[in-house]
């Protein structure tokens, strides 16, 4: 059994709509239209959309915070809403713009206080916590108050509360926004060090694709409530015809109708000397071999294909 299970997993709302200065009547909006996905034990899985596209209405089905409006869903065996209190024991969920940590309190008095509302023993409880204050180098700032911490060390403090109490699951929701690129750097080597340990299984929603080219080798997309797109990033390029860049220097400038075998000509800068092919194949060592031999190439560079294009592409197909 898949440790998330969603089937035509739909939710509508009623919206109220003005007509007239006077009259409003209901309408239907459908935020999630039947989905169909299963999340096995382990996986860390990147789930993106655009704004509006039904990303944390499923995150919040699948916590238990909404009822879906149809279909089934099942995470860690458990039917999120009407159990509810035992799913909290098996999942962590930190969302980026809300904090679950005592905003008065030092740190270190909220993981406390987080191990007796969850009734974490206080061996395993003590185990959790020295192994994030060591990865996620939380003691310079343990024993200051949460309101008074920045933005990246607040966000290492909900991360560790998030896996205290030793969740299957951990759902992430713009987990590093706001943040610099240190705080950035630090929360996504731990993330990638927590997946490949296989022990926690991750859904990760956020409009960083960084993060998701980093963390996640399985990508889901949604648009209008629907899965578009489920597979590999690797797949994501190649169904949108993404293709590696070779950008090379020259000692003599090229002409516009040069062409190379494997290769497409997409640019000339600097009067020629600077040319942008696009590899037709996955195969670039024969392309530069051909390329030496016709052209004299003081120095090149293989730039992969940005993700960030690609999925914007897809939004606008």
């Amino acid at each position: 059994m898949s440790v998330i299970a969603m089937r035509g997993l739909r939710k509508d709302f009623t919206v109220r709509v003005g007509r007239g200065r006077l009259r409003r009547e209901k309408r239907t909006v459908t935020a999630v239209d039947g989905i169909d996905l299963g999340i096995e034990r382990g996986e860390m899985v990147g789930y993106i959309g655009p704004n509006g596209a039904g990303k944390s209405t499923t995150l919040k089905m699948l916590t238990g915070v909404l009822t879906p409006s149809a279909g089934e869903v099942s995470v860690c065996g458990l039917s999120p809403v009407p159990q509810r209190t035992r799913l909290a024991l098996t999942i962590g969920v930190v969302f980026g713009q809300r904090s679950q940590l005592w905003w008065d309190l030092p740190l270190r008095d909220s993981f406390a206080l987080l191990r007796h509302v969850y009734r974490v023993p206080a061996g395993a409880h003590a185990a959790r916590l020295r192994r994030c204050r060591a990865l996620l180098e939380l003691d310079e700032f343990l024993d200051t108050p949460v309101r008074q911490l920045s933005l990246g060390q607040r966000m290492r403090g909900e991360l560790t509360a998030a896996l205290l109490h030793g969740p299957s699951v951990l759902f992430l929701d713009e987990p590093t926004i706001g943040l610099d690129v240190v705080s950035k750097q630090a929360v996504r080597s731990f993330l990638a060090e927590l997946g490949g340990s296989g022990d926690v299984t991750m859904v990760l929603t956020t409009h960083d694709l960084a993060d998701i080219e980093r963390l996640c080798r399985r990508l889901v997309v949604i648009d209008h409530g629907r899965v578009v797109h489920d597979g590999t990033i690797e797949a994501l390029h190649a169904r949108y015809g993404s293709r590696r860049r070779l950008v090379v220097d020259l000692d003599a400038p090229l002409a516009p109708d040069f062409a190379v075998p494997g290769a497409e000509l997409v640019a000339l800068d600097a009067g020629g000397h600077r040319a942008s092919f696009d590899l037709l194949s996955s195969v670039a060592g024969a392309v530069v071999a051909e390329l030496t031999s016709l052209a004299a190439v003081r120095d090149l560079a293989l730039v992969e294909p940005d993700i960030e294009d690609v999925v914007a592409r897809l939004y606008r197909s």
